[in-house]
């Protein structure tokens, strides 16, 4: 068998050469067949803390189980009406490692995108991606915490399907892994310069004079 080219650099980084592809191969993907932005902001959101605050840290919004509906349009071929309540977990974390788990208020999206007509047993996937940011300083009042966010929303209708696509063949073993090692505060002690030992004599201060 043919050894596998080598598309790694010096820095461990994959370059590639369109003229070494190789074949034409048939692979199994989620393709993405429509998707929309949208964007929705919480100007106060209060929780209780138990101690010192530190951070708070936002987890991945998920369509809650249950409020996915899906619905024709009489007049509007290959587009659905889509409506699902979105929930985004986050975390209050404390300084001395307590996390308390919150979720922000519900986001209920009523919207339209393009989902083809399909046979029966293709079954297109409503998938949601969101970025949270916490906007100005939070503020806090004995045990509460009030702070505002902005949330960036990403949704697609995906289903899964055949691709014919170029490719270079398998993927080429990896380069090997860098090692992790501490720095050393006496690392490069040895090319400082020499201090000097002994105090200047008056020629060597005023030596121009």
């Amino acid at each position: 068998m043919e050894k596998n080219l080598d598309f790694y650099n010096s820095d461990g980084r994959m370059e590639f050469d369109l003229n070494c592809i190789r074949e034409i191969d048939c692979i199994m993907v989620d393709k993405v067949y429509a998707q929309c932005q949208d964007r929705e902001c919480f100007s106060s959101i209060e929780a209780q803390i138990s101690d010192t605050f530190e951070t708070i840290r936002f987890r991945p919004g998920f369509i809650v189980p249950g409020t996915l509906v899906v619905s024709d349009l009489p007049d509007r071929p290959h587009f659905r009406r889509v409506r699902f309540t979105l929930r985004i977990p986050y975390e209050i974390i404390m300084q001395d490692g307590t996390i308390k788990e919150e979720n922000l208020p519900d986001i209920q999206e009523d919207i339209v995108m393009f989902i083809p007509d399909a046979r029966d047993e293709f079954q297109f996937n409503i998938v949601v991606e969101t970025s949270s940011q916490i906007l100005g300083q939070p503020i806090i009042t004995g045990e509460n915490i009030t702070f505002a966010v902005g949330i960036f929303i990403i949704i697609k209708v995906v289903g899964k399907v055949q691709l014919l696509i170029p490719t270079f063949g398998f993927c080429p073993e990896p380069p090997p892994c860098i090692e992790f090692a501490a720095e050393n505060i006496c690392d490069g002690f040895d090319v400082h310069p020499f201090p000097v030992f002994f105090p200047l004599q008056y020629e060597d201060i005023f030596a121009d004079d």
